[in-house]
């Protein structure tokens, strides 16, 4: 439909439908040998019914049922006889009429046959295809931004993590059936995921949820805690009374319903110049003044000073750069956003990290209050009208805020005396468990075991 194209994220093709038949290409890699970046695809082609589509593609027929994902198919881009990379993707028919509309996963590695490395050893993703089934690969491999911009919908996301989760599971569960002795770590992400993007469903009053039905998804991070839960102890009764379990979490999460525009805020308050008849609308700060520029963000929450030496136009004195810092902490920290706090918090970095690599961290890091969050154009290196906006997608919870309201957890299987333990302890606290030598340069340390 007209003007779709203009709110994704991703890459939206459109194409004609001739006699119930949609022909088209997937984009994929770029030619490795090719100088102009030609962008290598796979053909395919839909013969789209009312109950179900037949999808051909790379010589294979398979059938879609609208609202269900296909299993994992691979997709081999080719570009000659040196030129070829194989991937994995799922395909999700989301409309049948009165458009058709089919979905397609980001291209994830082949964990079969891996364009590059993706595991230590290398032949254990080659194991663990073969053994179960393709499975996701990718870091980020739910596609929250495919939710955002309504490619896909709250279900058809749910379904995605879940099926995710469960390969998880899957090479978890070998692994710990497998194992004589030794440390098996996993990250289930899951957990992560759905709340970033139904956290909304908490706040009955989240812009993310006008126009919508507020009750159609509550509960889902309820259920997602139940199910991990019931990993938990699946995980513990698999375990001797000699074995140790640690389930930890990096951190928790809470609501983001406004957002920050810091770029904003120090354009406001005389620290970011734009260019003579910029707008502030170009990304990655394209429109900013950097003669005249002493402070600007970049990333969730950074603000970093235009310094003399180090940025490329800097203009910031070093001898000035401690009063300057102090000056926007003075300004930035207690920001009001109505009655409420935006901002708990501006650290100097001096304040918060130490050893060599001090010098590359930000020069300032904001805390963000429960609700806040640096926005989506603040991230984006853009500076917009207002300071604090709405945030209306459905990325609706968030960490990247004042530590002290998403506090992460600990839980062990054994007693230790640690009245206040740090996610540093953890690595520590197995290398004693399994009788190995602690490095000197680690910063945690061990929990005292009981």
């Amino acid at each position: 439909p007209e003007g779709e194209a203009e709110t994704t994220g991703g890459v939206r093709i459109h194409l004609p439908i001739e006699k119930n038949v949609v022909k088209g290409e997937i984009p994929g890699p770029s030619h490795p040998l090719s100088e102009e970046q030609r962008t290598l695809t796979v053909p395919f082609e839909a013969k789209v019914g009312k109950d179900r589509v037949q999808l051909v593609i790379g010589g294979e027929k398979i059938t879609l049922e609208p609202g269900k994902y296909s299993p994992w198919i691979r997709l081999k881009f080719s570009g000659g006889m040196l030129a070829s990379v194989q991937g994995i993707a799922r395909f999700l028919v989301t409309e049948t009429d009165p458009h058709f509309k089919l979905y397609v996963s980001p291209i994830n590695i082949d964990p079969d046959k891996p364009a590059l490395p993706i595991s230590h050893p290398m032949a254990y993703s080659v194991y663990l295809a073969k053994r179960y089934e393709p499975y996701a690969t990718l870091g980020l491999a739910e596609d929250t931004w495919a939710l955002n911009e309504k490619a896909i919908g709250d279900q058809a996301f749910l379904d995605q993590a879940y099926m995710n989760h469960a390969e998880r599971e899957t090479m978890f569960f070998d692994a710990l059936d497998m194992r004589r002795k030794g440390l098996i770590t996993c990250v289930f992400d899951t957990s992560d995921r759905i709340q970033h993007t139904f956290w909304r469903y908490l706040n009955t009053s989240h812009p993310a949820l006008e126009g919508q039905d507020r009750d159609a998804y509550a509960g889902q991070i309820e259920d997602m805690y139940e199910r991990m839960d019931k990993l938990v102890g699946r995980t513990a009764s698999k375990l001797s009374k000699k074995d140790a379990l640690i389930v930890m979490s990096d951190h928790g999460f809470n609501d983001f319903s406004r957002g920050v525009n810091l770029n904003t805020w120090l354009r406001d308050s005389g620290y970011l110049v734009l260019r003579e008849g910029a707008s502030g609308s170009a990304d990655w700060l394209e429109d900013v003044d950097w003669s005249k520029t002493r402070a600007y963000s970049m990333g969730m929450v950074a603000i970093f000073l235009n310094l003399k030496g180090r940025e490329g136009k800097g203009i910031v004195d070093p001898s000035d750069a401690a009063d300057l810092k102090k000056e926007i902490i003075e300004k930035l920290a207690g920001l009001k956003d109505g009655p409420q706090t935006a901002i708990n918090h501006v650290w100097d970095r001096a304040d918060l990290y130490d050893g060599p690599y001090v010098k590359q961290a930000p020069d300032l890091t904001v805390g963000f209050n429960a609700g806040y969050r640096a926005s989506w154009a603040s991230v984006q290196g853009k500076v917009t009208p207002d300071v604090i906006v709405d945030n209306e997608k459905a990325w609706s919870g968030d960490h990247c805020i004042d530590p002290a309201v998403v506090p992460g957890i600990l839980f062990t299987s054994f007693k230790h005396g640690t009245d206040a333990p740090r996610i540093t302890d953890v690595a520590p606290t197995a290398l004693k468990l399994l009788g190995a030598d602690i490095p000197r340069h680690v910063e945690g340390k061990p929990l005292e075991l009981h």
